[in-house]
């Protein structure tokens, strides 16, 4: 594992999720593995953590998250964008060697089944939350954070530090048609500033 990599405290798990940016998920269930670019995930409740995901009927990722009943949110970077828009276009049922072709590089951390992406800025270890209605009415999937991680160059101490990071550190926002925005300039009401 990188040595930038550091955990992330679970009281402050949603601190990764809370500026809404462009997710990766990653899932795994019996020697297959898959990420998908996800622009609906939200941080849901501090303790325990948890957060919510939009997973497509279509997407092969789905499966594998309902299969294993575990997942892995990461914040990627905009260093990242072409993976990041690759990842959430291609399907793996129609591509078998989308991972492959995309470039991705995956590791693991120990104790965890599920794929990591590297380079991202963020991740959370996720346990699923079975909520059979939601996730057949809405899409929608709920996750119990139980592990967080994050890079020291641009999270530590609880907080990002985009500003100071450089702008390939940047975490992604999806607005349509392969359109992104970089996250923008850090403003502070400490600062005075109107």
């Amino acid at each position: 594992m990188d040595s930038h990599i550091a955990p992330v405290e679970l009281k402050k798990a949603y601190r990764l999720l809370n500026h809404g940016p462009t997710v990766l998920v990653s899932a795994h269930h019996d020697g297959v593995d898959n990420v998908m670019a996800a622009a609906w995930a939200c941080a849901l409740d501090y303790a325990p953590p948890k957060l919510t995901v939009v997973l497509d009927k279509s997407a092969r990722t789905r499966g594998l998250v309902e299969q294993s009943g575990s997942f892995v949110i990461q914040v990627p970077t905009a260093a990242q964008l072409v993976l990041t828009h690759t990842l959430g276009t291609v399907s793996l049922s129609e591509q078998p060697d989308k991972l492959e072709r995309s470039g991705v590089e995956l590791f693991r951390i120990e104790g965890c089944e599920q794929p990591f992406v590297a380079g991202c800025s963020g991740w959370l270890q996720c346990k699923l939350l079975q909520e059979p209605h939601n996730q057949q009415a809405y899409d929608l999937f709920i996750g119990e954070v139980i592990g967080a991680w994050a890079d020291t160059r641009v999270f530590r101490e609880g907080h990002w530090h985009f500003d100071q990071a450089g702008p390939a550190w940047r975490s992604l926002h999806y607005i349509a048609g392969g359109q992104f925005y970089a996250i923008g300039d850090s403003l502070s009401v400490h600062d005075g500033k109107q």
